[in-house]
């Protein structure tokens, strides 16, 4: 049976900030850099065996899987970044809305029929994900695989495989460092194992 396993990246300044950060290219800070060592400590008490292991190109991705996949290769994935948000990035929710109060509005309303302007909508990321995504299984036959990514292509994933309209993207909550896990049975439909699972974090400091 094929098993997909997704993780969000660890911990950046950024996320500390509650910044906007999509093609943003911050790196782990120290506290991320422990939640991915939890992380592993996790997978290999789950006696997890990865056979190939992808991520996004940005740091905060890339950074993370170096860490959970110690002496694994991995290939990196412009596909797998998340979202641009275009005028939004390095900005926190207060400063969106002193800037741009409308187009953040209509961003939270109305997703699916706004790009950000000099970034991306909600439609190019599925395109792209769902392009990436369909790269990995048609190129090989690993049981196992792994994807370092960030909130919005797991939302999107997981929106795919729940038959959700990408109107219902901020209804899956993915928190930083989140493991989530989908089977694929043969002849049948995919299953999820796990969604937004961060109960390596309440391990002890290692």
């Amino acid at each position: 049976m094929r098993q997909l396993i997704l993780i969000r990246h660890a911990e950046t300044d950024y996320n500390l900030k509650t910044k906007y950060c999509g093609f943003s290219n911050p790196p782990l800070n120290s506290k991320g850099i422990l939640q991915a060592k939890k992380l592993k400590s996790k997978l290999i008490r789950l006696n997890f065996k990865v056979d190939r292991v992808y991520s996004s190109d940005l740091k905060r991705a890339s950074e993370t899987a170096k860490i959970v996949f110690k002496n694994k290769s991995f290939e990196l994935s412009s596909d797998f970044r998340e979202m641009n948000f275009g005028i939004f990035e390095g900005l926190n929710y207060q400063e969106i809305m002193q800037k741009y109060p409308q187009i953040y509005i209509r961003w939270i309303d109305e997703p699916l029929n706004i790009r950000l302007p000099k970034g991306e909508g909600l439609v190019d990321l599925s395109r792209r994900v769902k392009r990436g995504l369909s790269k990995i299984f048609t190129q090989n036959r690993a049981e196992t695989i792994a994807i370092v990514t960030h909130a919005g292509p797991i939302r999107i994933i997981l929106c795919e495989i729940l038959n959700y309209k990408l109107e219902h993207f901020w209804k899956i909550k993915q928190d930083i460092s989140a493991l989530n896990i989908i089977n694929y049975p043969k002849n049948s439909a995919p299953v999820i194992g796990k969604v937004n699972d961060t109960s390596h974090l309440m391990l002890k400091d290692i």
